[in-house]
């Protein structure tokens, strides 16, 4: 009896299942064959992101001015692991037109990229425009336009105007007033053809990596003050121009703006420990819910945990006020809801626990205010960049620990995802890598109910990443740096990633048929 009772208990499963599959399109062949469950629905944005000083290169071309990075590296050239600066990164001002191609091969229909606030504004203010620099863009969205596909502009991807940059930057409260003035021109001149905006990129990292510490430019290396500044003026700067826009320029131009934000996902190193959870809570709130909690919860402003925490740390350390500064009742609410999506860019994991202090951290710091060691599983493979550990289910937990806190209402947008390794053809790690999170994903969608509506893939190519130079590649297409052409030849991860966007599922055994089959040619070049 207890037997028949399972074998109908599986087949109400099995039946449960098949419908299950049949309402997503999928056969339990499919299934079986090393199909995704799930499918991504029509509606679905699928695309590819960039950002213009890690690939636009012509420094000093087109009547362009120096940004932060120019000056900085110029002057600091072993600041990045190989003397390397972003004077030629992969040419695309010049080369624009096989990037569209390139991102046309692809499939996608988005392309997440940004522009360079001094190649519009060389000085920085709007009393002069560089019409050379307009000419470039409009030129650029022209060529996505003939090619159906759409750009997804970011306004601020960490290439400040050097000359504002040598005034404190997004430490200086001027700044709001700067960028505003900025976004205008760019809505004016743009806003045509640009239909989706983002004000800033990764506010916590530009914040903590280059106001805080000095991983990134302007490096001012100012911790546990410059971070907070910077994070207090680019939260007003971004609510700003939300508003400048949805009050000037959307009742025409019909457009919609948002943010985008980072966060690795904190797991407890111990899951049956309480300490181990809270610390996994306070990392995500310190972190991410600092520049979250402010646009999308109900009452705005910090999380309350992160103000209590700051003060009292900045009151036992002999300061006479907090090291956050306070909003006013207006600004918490000009910054509350100042956001049509959110923006996220998710690459990596972490195992977390407590501690009070850790020889590697300052006082004061953003880490020494959070409390929580951090640490990569040995499990977890690291094909690239140290700091890249894959665990493809704290993509899942991270986009539920979102929708939990903040509700389904803004739809989140993944604005970047994606894989370093050595920059090899065959990079059969970044394809696992997309399965895998791209896997989560939909799960999270289906499974868990989060409104997640869009996905990018980072980046269409190698480029210049910051501090580690040319040393990683995160491209789906190689960039040969030293050839004067700046040859782009198509990975795997392109044919991989192109059959997901066409097909709409997942097949994780693609590139095996792909490669065993030998039906294509899988390394196209561009030049």
């Amino acid at each position: 009896m207890l037997y028949s009772r399972r074998v109908v208990q599986s087949k109400s499963v099995l039946i449960g299942f098949s419908f299950l599959c049949m309402l997503q399109g999928i056969s339990l062949q499919d299934v079986h064959r090393g199909y995704s469950t799930y499918m991504f629905p029509e509606e679905f944005i699928f695309g590819v992101s960039t950002a213009a000083y890690q690939i636009e290169g012509a420094w000093n071309e087109g009547g362009k001015g120096e940004n932060l990075w120019d000056t900085y590296l110029h002057k600091h050239p072993n600041f990045t692991e190989d003397g390397s600066n972003g004077d030629i990164a992969a040419d695309s001002y010049h080369k624009y037109k096989a990037d569209v191609q390139m991102i046309k091969d692809l499939g996608v229909k988005y392309y997440r990229m940004s522009i360079s606030w001094p190649r519009i504004l060389p000085y920085g203010t709007d009393n002069y425009i560089n019409q050379e620099g307009v000419n470039y863009y409009r030129n650029v969205f022209d060529e996505l336009l003939k090619a159906n596909i759409t750009p997804v502009v970011t306004l601020y991807h960490w290439d400040m105007p050097a000359i504002l940059s040598d005034f404190g930057g997004f430490s200086n409260p001027v700044i709001v007033d700067y960028f505003e003035d900025y976004a205008r021109v760019v809505f004016k001149l743009f806003g045509d053809v640009v239909k989706m905006w983002i004000t800033i990129n990764e506010p916590h990292m530009l914040c903590m990596g280059g106001y805080g510490l000095d991983m990134f430019a302007p490096a001012l290396n100012s911790s546990g003050v410059g971070e907070y500044l910077c994070a207090h003026y680019t939260l007003l700067a971004h609510a700003r121009v939300y508003h400048l826009y949805d009050e000037k320029f959307r009742p025409t131009q019909k457009g919609q703006i948002g943010i985008t934000l980072d966060s690795f996902f904190p797991e407890p190193k111990n899951k049956s420990s309480e300490e181990d959870i809270e610390a996994a809570e306070r990392y995500l709130q310190m972190h991410l819910g600092f520049y979250a909690h402010p646009i999308f919860s109900k009452n705005g402003d910090y999380p309350s945990m992160v103000r209590e925490r700051i003060d009292k740390m900045s009151s036992h350390q002999g300061y006479s006020r907090s090291r956050l500064p306070k909003y006013t009742a207006s600004e918490r609410n000009s910054i509350r809801g100042s956001a049509d999506f959110f923006g996220l860019n998710h690459y990596s994991s972490y195992l977390v626990t407590p501690s009070s202090f850790e020889s590697e951290w300052r006082k004061p710091s953003l880490n020494h205010d959070t409390g929580v060691k951090t640490s990569h599983d040995p499990n977890w493979p690291k094909p690239g960049a140290d700091w890249l550990a894959v665990y493809p289910p704290g993509f899942r937990k991270l986009l539920k620990w979102i929708s939990k806190k903040y509700g389904n209402r803004v739809p989140i947008i993944i604005t970047e995802n994606g894989l370093c390794d050595e920059g090899q053809l065959k990079d059969y790690e970044r394809v696992s890598y997309f399965n895998e999170y791209l896997n989560q994903l939909l799960l999270a969608k289906y499974e868990d109910g989060v409104n997640v509506q869009g996905y990018f893939a980072w980046t269409l190519m190698d480029d210049f990443e910051w501090a580690s130079g040319y040393k990683v590649k995160f491209g789906l297409y190689h960039v040969d740096f030293e050839s004067p052409e700046r040859t782009r030849t198509a990975k795997l991860s392109v044919n991989a990633y192109k059959n997901i966007v066409l097909t709409r599922r997942i097949q994780f055994d693609y590139i095996k048929e792909l490669t065993t089959n030998g039906t294509m040619d899988l390394f196209k070049e561009y030049s």
